[in-house]
This record gives structure tokens, sequence and C-alpha cells, in this order.
């Protein structure tokens, strides 16, 4: 299993010289990746119903991932993850094939279909069919990567017949991760992309059954099962103790470590340490430096299994 880490794109510990300096130094540790994730809006909800004070301020996935692609040598860059609906197929394909040239073949492309109303609504798409949505677009990103010239007439989008270059390094494209935990959307992963990567929120007793729609998507559209990429973000929360029903990556480094062997014993492919969800380190409000030694204290732990 490998072992990669979350950049930092979340709270005050998220500027520019913490994004190099965390990145770089898991390129030397010899790390998998580095990931970033999304957030649009933190929405005005009641004090009760809002979200976790780590989705106030975030950076956006694509720009900070371009910027790491400069600073970085072989550490691949992922998203985890891009919504899908909020960007035109044409415009996603063109950053995602430019950040896959700057970084030489370094990216990992997890997209999603998007759960916010209030997201949707300020980019102005209809948040109605998104799964049927999700399946055409993934259509039409194959068709600008390997047409040429491409062309696509769909239900939702359309591409004129034309040349869209340049292509990207990896081919036919980036590896691509879909994000969901529904059957249907597991399965899909397994089909029509190469893998899956969960969300902040996965239980590791629910992997199981996730691995296995994702399997199940492989098997039916003839490809391989076993090389269908499972990918956890992993949300450490470092502490001094941690009772049994804390989850499975927050307590002592030790705990973490048990924790990332069961999520390997469960099926995961790679797991990413990710502390931008602990809101000691997330936030607006947190301590940066605080953040930044124990972004350091991890790092440094983990780097035998990256």
């Amino acid at each position: 299993m490998q072992i990669g880490f979350g950049a930092p794109v979340s709270g005050s510990w998220a500027t520019a010289p913490n994004q190099v300096e965390i990145a770089q130094r898991a390129d030397e540790l010899g790390y998998a990746s580095l990931w970033t994730f999304s957030r649009l809006i933190y929405s005005d909800w009641p004090e009760g119903l809002r979200l976790a004070p780590p989705y106030r301020s975030v950076h956006d996935p694509l720009i900070v991932a371009a910027f790491l692609a400069g600073v970085t040598r072989r550490v691949r860059l992922g998203l985890a993850i891009v919504n899908m609906p909020f960007y035109a197929p044409i415009v996603l394909a063109k950053a995602l094939t430019s950040i896959d040239i700057v970084s030489g073949g370094r990216l990992d492309a997890g997209l999603g279909l998007g759960w916010s109303p209030d997201e949707f609504e300020a980019v102005g798409v209809d948040i109605a069919k998104r799964g049927a949505r999700g399946e055409e677009y993934l259509r039409c990103l194959a068709e600008i990567w390997s047409g040429d010239p491409a062309e696509f007439n769909g239900e939702f989008y359309s591409i004129p017949r034309g040349w869209i270059d340049p292509k990207p390094v990896q081919r036919p494209h980036p590896p691509i991760l879909l994000g969901g935990t529904a059957d249907k959307a597991l399965q899909r992963a397994g089909a029509q992309a190469d893998g899956w990567i969960s969300s902040s929120r996965v239980q590791i007793a629910d992997l199981p059954r996730c691995v296995e729609q994702v399997r199940i998507g492989a098997t039916a559209a003839g490809k391989d099962p076993d090389q269908a990429r499972i990918v956890i973000r992993g949300v450490v929360r470092i502490r001094d103790t941690a009772g049994p029903d804390e989850p499975t990556l927050t307590g002592p480094i030790d705990r973490v470590r048990d924790g990332l062997a069961a999520y390997e014993a469960a099926g995961a492919t790679e797991v990413f340490l990710d502390l931008n969800f602990d809101e000691l380190i997330g936030n607006p409000d947190a301590d940066p430096a605080r953040s930044m030694a124990t972004a350091h204290q991890v790092l440094e732990a983990f780097a035998a299994a990256g």
C-alpha cells in the first residue's frame, strides 16, 4: 500500500511558503503523492448545521496542484476531488492537461459529482441528473483527449469538431479516480475510471463493501478488478490519547500506524495522510506554527512507509 500526504490547502497553515515546504519535504522523504481538495463556498447555514471549520477557507485544488508541480520532482499530484458539473468539460480537460504537462506526467485526477445545492446554485448548474451528467462528462473527456479531431454531441455537453491540443503526457489521459459511496457510484468508478477515491467521512467498517462494488464495476466492464485503485483520504488527528470509539487515524502515532495497517487489510491500495480535516489545523483560527510542527512530525514518522 502506498502512502501519500495532504498538502496544506485549508485554514491558516495553507500559505504558499508552507505548501512549498511540506510538498518538498514529502518529495524528499519518498511519499507517493500529494493531494488537494475542493470547497467553493462555506454556506451561511444555522450554527448547528454548518460544515466543520476546515471547510471555511479552502484554496482552489487545480491552482495548488499546478503550483506544487513546479516545486517538486517526483511525487505524484492528486486532486481529491474536483466536481465535474462545476466546469465545462473542455475547460477542465485543458486545465488537467496543462497540469499533467508541467508536472511531467504526475497528475492523478479525482473527480466527483458534487452534493451541495448551494455550490450548484453558485455555479449556475442544475443539481438534477448528476449521475447521468457525470457519465456523459467522462465520455466527453475521453473524446477531448483522444479525438483527433474531437467531436461530441450529448444530452448535456457538446464539442464542435476540432483539434484540442496539446495532449497530456500520460496517455490516453491522466488516471481518473471517482468519488461516491452509493453502490452505483462505486461501480461507476470501477467501470469508467481507474478506481475510487474516498471522502473524508469513510468508515473503515464500510471499506470492504466499497472495494467489492468497485471491483464488481471493473469486472462488468471487462477490466481486471485487481488493477482498480482504492485511494483513501486518511483524516489524521494526532492526540496524546484516544478512546476505542475514536476514528481510525486519531490518537498517538502508533495508533495511526495500526490504523493504516487496518486500511491495507481492508483493501486500500493507497492512503494519504490528511491533516487539513483536523479542526486544530485546517481552521482559519488555528496556530499555523503548531500545525506545521505536527505536519513535520507526521511526515517524519511515516516516511519509511511512503
